[in-house]
């Protein structure tokens, strides 16, 4: 048996590496308040002109949400904020270990000092000190973050770029190429390796996974609100899970969360 990977959910303290928050970027934030409102419930916050829209379910912020610029020649995506005890260390240790920062480290209000990132594969993700609505530890529940999963060609590649800046410790191989990190001794991402099974437009990539109460349901609003189907939903290693995209295209997946459950087999 082992546990599901650490809910993404806001919490306090954060070990580092720990998923804290994830970001929208879309060309329709409206659209995308809607869609998401609809699908997990979500009530929003907006902030000032300019700023992203706050999205939080149960009084528990979860997310946020960006309108990209018209003339951006960007895809609509999700991205995840891991824990940092010090953004500026980590930024450099993300360069030493052949990684890209992107943005920053630059400060960010309420949401603590922050940076963008890429990992040698390719695959963007931010990480930030601070969070300015945490949750209980552990927290669960419809619409909140499950937790988050790195697909990329080969997960054992980009695991010691990920021990590297974060500390993880990572478990044996649950599957050929699947690898789980652990950190402050929990699981709080997966990695999954999927050979020439990526598709090559994509690429490396982290898709969220948010809680459900009945995957199947959740699926059949999704395509009704105009969302792709791009897995089916099925029983995995966490729970029953199902990976979609919204009408922007972004992708993230939904799951019925079980408490532990039989490591997969390869």
């Amino acid at each position: 048996m082992t546990e599901a990977p650490e809910s993404a959910g806001p919490r306090a303290p954060h070990a580092p590496g720990t998923p804290c928050w994830v970001s929208l970027m879309t060309r329709a934030a409206d659209a995308a308040e809607e869609f998401y409102g609809a699908v997990f419930g979500w009530e929003f916050r907006a902030g000032p002109p300019g700023r992203p829209v706050r999205a939080s379910v149960g009084g528990r912020e979860v997310a946020v949400i960006h309108q990209l610029p018209a003339d951006a020649g960007l895809s609509a995506a999700w991205t995840p904020y891991l824990a940092s005890d010090d953004v500026d260390l980590t930024a450099e240790r993300v360069r030493l270990s052949g990684g890209t920062v992107a943005v920053g480290p630059l400060d960010a209000g309420e949401s603590g000092r922050v940076a963008i990132a890429a990992d040698p594969s390719g695959a963007v993700f931010g990480f930030c000190t601070a969070w300015a609505h945490p949750a209980p530890k552990g927290a669960r529940g419809p619409g909140l973050p499950a937790w988050t999963e790195l697909r990329t060609v080969s997960a054992v590649r980009v695991t010691t770029f990920y021990a590297r800046v974060f500390g993880y410790e990572a478990e044996p191989p649950s599957a050929p190429d699947h690898i789980t990190l652990r950190s402050g001794g929990r699981p709080v991402v997966a990695l999954r390796g999927m050979g020439h099974g990526l598709p090559r437009a994509l690429g490396a990539h982290w898709l969220p996974h948010f809680e459900v109460a009945d995957t199947d349901a959740t699926v059949r609003q999704v395509l009704d609100l105009g969302g792709r189907l791009l897995e089916p939903a099925h029983d995995g290693p966490y729970g029953r899970v199902a990976t979609v995209a919204d009408p922007q295209g972004a992708r993230f997946g939904v799951a019925r969360r079980v408490g532990t459950v039989p490591r997969p087999r390869g």
